[in-house]
């Protein structure tokens, strides 16, 4: 388990380079990330935990989450001091791995009725050939990456939520976590 968190720890600066808001697929500028509304660096992580909790429920089994909190960063070339972005990665693990078998498959079909687009789906380029999937909710103001690694000991979903750009209430300070 140690590993696992190490290598979502030295990926997440690829991943985040990556993915920087909702419509991740689109060639738009920092400046054009879509607007998140005014919040508390503090709030907008509750607002994360919410969608990620979501996303859990949608996988229609019980395993274990990563216990993970989110985190802050900048968003684009922003005012670091005016904005940022809120990021929650985790991952999830079932104790019967034939319980993925479809999984995103499931994923792919269920997300669209709770207002995600899914912009990419189908095997990276990995030796592995793991299944991702990308998704944005407009209305949410947030994106999602989410990853089978069926291959791996045991099998998980590793899920990258990240929301749109937040502007921090006037009197406010961005709190980094």
């Amino acid at each position: 388990m140690k590993k696992k968190l190490v290598a979502i720890v030295l990926s997440l600066p690829m991943t985040l380079a990556t993915l920087t808001g909702c419509a991740m697929t689109d060639t738009k500028s920092s400046d054009d990330m879509p607007s998140s509304g005014f919040s508390t660096s503090s709030e907008a992580a509750e607002s994360a935990k919410e969608v990620s909790s979501q996303l859990y429920n949608l996988i229609g089994f019980k395993g274990k989450a990563s216990d993970t909190g989110p985190g802050v960063k900048e968003c684009g070339k922003k005012d670091p001091e005016k904005y940022f972005q809120i990021f929650h990665s985790w991952s999830f693990t079932s104790t019967s791995p034939e319980q993925f078998e479809g999984v995103m498959e499931q994923l792919n079909s269920k997300l669209p009725k709770q207002g995600w687009n899914v912009v990419k789906y189908g095997p990276d380029n990995s030796a592995n050939k793991n299944i991702g999937l990308t998704a944005d909710n407009e209305d949410k103001k947030y994106s999602v990456k989410i990853t089978y690694q069926a291959k791996d000991n045991p099998p998980n979903l590793n899920f990258f939520v990240v929301s749109g750009c937040y502007q921090i209430p006037d009197g406010q300070k961005i709190e980094q976590f």
